[in-house]
């Protein structure tokens, strides 16, 4: 399966088309989808806040619940951050995120096909995965 890149149009594997949709997840304020009000993942509602020791787990928590709810394809292992203090600061760490790749799970088959692993970061206006 194949989907389309929001941004470019372009036809895209169906890895790169689960990333997109974990970049519209954090994207998406819970709330703002009118027939699906609580779609979304909470981090946005995040953003500014002050990053204290005690969020981190909150906002790993966050992450890897949302993932699990709205994205059938991905199952999440892990999620830290990346980065050094002073990145997490200016406001450029990533999120490193690691799950098991179900490529059919949005179809009913839950077969794992591997463990993949990508980074979540926001830039400026938009989540990017990388």
């Amino acid at each position: 399966m194949s989907g389309i890149d929001r941004r470019t149009g372009t036809i895209i594997d169906n890895f790169a088309s689960a990333c997109q949709s974990v970049e519209l997840i954090f994207a998406t304020p819970i709330g703002e989808r009118v027939m699906r009000r609580q779609f979304g993942g909470g981090i946005v509602e995040l953003l500014g806040r002050l990053m204290r020791p005690d969020l981190f787990p909150v906002v790993m928590i966050l992450i890897a619940a949302a993932i699990d709810v709205w994205e059938p394809r991905f199952r999440v292992r892990s999620v830290r951050f990346t980065g050094s203090v002073d990145a997490v600061r200016a406001g450029q760490a990533g999120i490193a995120i690691e799950v098991d790749w179900r490529p059919d799970a949005h179809r009913g088959d839950f077969t794992i096909e591997g463990t993949r692993a990508m980074i979540l970061r926001y830039s400026g206006r938009h989540w990017v995965t990388t």
